[in-house]
């Protein structure tokens, strides 16, 4: 029986270019590995973790590749927040007020 049911939000992974694929004009260091990909969408059957997969993403396209995840959390980062980028926002409104009232 699959351990994941059709319709479940999930992560497959899949390699699109082995690294003689690459294109010449590549840095060295980027032609030594694979362009892979990793994407997430619907599962189009039950599958189990591991198995080759077909999915549908939110905009409809159709994916293959080995299923990796089931629901998958988004874990990227933007970093540390700039304290001087904090402040931006709140500077803007007033500069956009003073000049508005002034005019």
């Amino acid at each position: 029986m699959a351990e994941v049911k059709a319709g479940s939000w999930v992560e497959i992974y899949s390699v699109i270019l082995e690294p003689g694929q690459r294109a010449p004009q590549v840095p060295e260091d980027t032609a030594k590995v694979p362009l892979e990909l990793k994407v997430k969408g619907f599962l189009v059957d039950d599958a189990d973790i591991g198995d080759e997969v077909e999915i549908e993403s939110i905009i409809g396209r159709k994916y293959t590749g080995k299923l990796i995840d089931a629901d998958p959390s988004y874990d990227h980062s933007y970093g540390r927040p700039i304290p001087e980028l904090l402040k931006v926002g709140r500077e803007l409104k007033e500069i956009i007020n003073d000049e508005g009232g002034n005019g």
